[in-house]
């Protein structure tokens, strides 16, 4: 997820590790590295039908009083979307798969897919130092292109400080250049030594944006517009360019409670999360707010039907050769000791027997996901996040419904 606070950004963690253990006894529920179960992957799902998901995303959106969700589920039993609630709070509009929502951290596998393209074309090296091509990146003749696509690189997390978090508060508007994060993240001490630990940070992406424009010629816009959007026909899918805060129609509003310094420890406190609850806290629209600061890292928009093809793109391959699509694949590791801990590659991330990633920003939260083995895709959105209490609604709705897909093993 890209997310403003510390805490936020962690819970992506917290949501690999949610998954695994939801889902740790599912069948297929692996490793990436691990070897593929004996017998048709199929013939292990549970059934599934348009009814369990209606229900689930009505009574999950309606217990976390999340205004509207849209939903997507295929197996081998069908397609099936579900579209609750409306576009606005108050409002009356319904939600639909057309709508375009911010999808935040989804937008690493964007560049990050371009950063493999870039590496299968012999332009860099996974290998290369960053010093090679950003001079000004802290120890960074010892940091590879490959940590900062993997979240090892160390790097302090920019959106994770106070001084970030309270410069969003004051001008939620404001035009944020690359170099500006990057100077917030390079005055704060590294978290380690480069490929010696796992932090989830939005430095990592911007500084592989900001190389892809480097080596590219363009701007980011029209590097994905070129590699990824057109020859996927993305056709609802787009990156804005800095200056935009605009979300094209149709889209959905995003709403979240409490300010982002509010929410820096991920959960309001309790007396804020109790007004929540009693209508006496009016949630924040911060459908307007500029996405700069998440620029590579976030800022991207999309619809429902664009990320259903652009997950399966990215897990089935399309966009990268055998051998990088194998590389990125294989890439997923444990970034800790914890058997529970987040499995994290080059850009995507693995959520039990799914491949994909997470999405959060102030007012939306999405997940996508896609299991190669036996087809079923989940991808699913939210415009409330995070809820007061911390969660994140699309991942809580996610996690449900692969376990209504996924049985127990033995």
């Amino acid at each position: 997820m890209t997310r403003h606070s510390g805490a936020r950004n962690a819970a992506i963690v917290a949501a690999f590790a949610a998954f695994a253990l939801v889902l740790g006894g599912c069948a297929g529920a692996t490793p990436a590295t691990s070897p593929t179960p004996s017998g048709s992957p199929s013939a292990a799902l549970l059934p599934f039908d348009g009814d369990t998901l209606t229900a689930t995303v009505e009574d999950a959106a309606t217990e976390m009083r999340v205004p509207g969700v849209v939903a997507y589920v295929r197996t081998p039993d069908g397609e099936f979307v579900a579209e609750h609630g409306v576009t606005e709070f108050g409002g009356t509009t319904p939600v639909s798969v057309d709508d375009r929502i911010r999808i935040g951290s989804n937008t690493k596998t964007w560049t990050g897919t371009v950063i493999l393209q870039l590496a299968q074309e012999g332009v860099l090296s996974l290998d290369d130092p960053v010093s090679d091509y950003r001079p000004e990146v802290p120890n960074g003749e010892n940091i590879t292109i490959a940590q900062l696509l993997t979240m090892r690189s160390g790097l302090a997390n920019f959106t994770a400080t106070l001084e970030h978090n309270e410069a969003m508060d004051a001008d939620p508007q404001r035009v944020w250049q690359p170099e500006e994060l990057l100077a917030i993240a390079f005055a704060l001490p590294p978290a380690f030594a480069p490929g010696e630990g796992f932090l989830y940070s939005n430095t990592n992406t911007v500084l592989l944006g900001l190389i892809a424009e480097q080596l590219d010629g363009k701007p980011l816009e029209e590097i994905f517009q070129e590699r990824l959007f057109e020859p996927l026909d993305l056709t609802s899918t787009l990156f804005p360019p800095l200056t935009s805060h605009a979300i094209p129609e149709p889209y959905s509003r995003g709403y979240q409670f409490g300010t982002n310094v509010e929410s820096m420890d991920g959960a309001l406190s309790p007396e804020l999360q109790q007004q929540a609850a009693d209508g006496e806290l009016a949630p924040i629209d911060h459908t307007d707010d500029n996405p700069s600061w998440g620029w590579a890292a976030g800022a991207g928009i999309s619809t429902l039907t664009d990320l259903v093809t652009w997950v399966e793109a990215l897990t089935e391959g399309g966009l990268l050769d055998d051998e990088y699509q194998a590389l990125r694949m294989e890439s997923l590791t444990r970034q800790s000791d914890d058997p529970q801990s987040a499995l994290y590659g080059l850009a995507i991330a693995q959520f039990g027997p799914l491949y994909g990633h997470t999405g959060e920003l102030p007012g939306y939260n999405s997940f996508m996901g896609h299991d190669p083995e036996t087809g079923v895709t989940v991808v699913v959105w939210a415009n409330l996040a995070p809820l007061p209490d911390g969660r994140a609604p699309a991942i809580e709705i996610a996690k449900t419904l692969i376990g209504q897909i996924y049985p127990p093993a033995g």
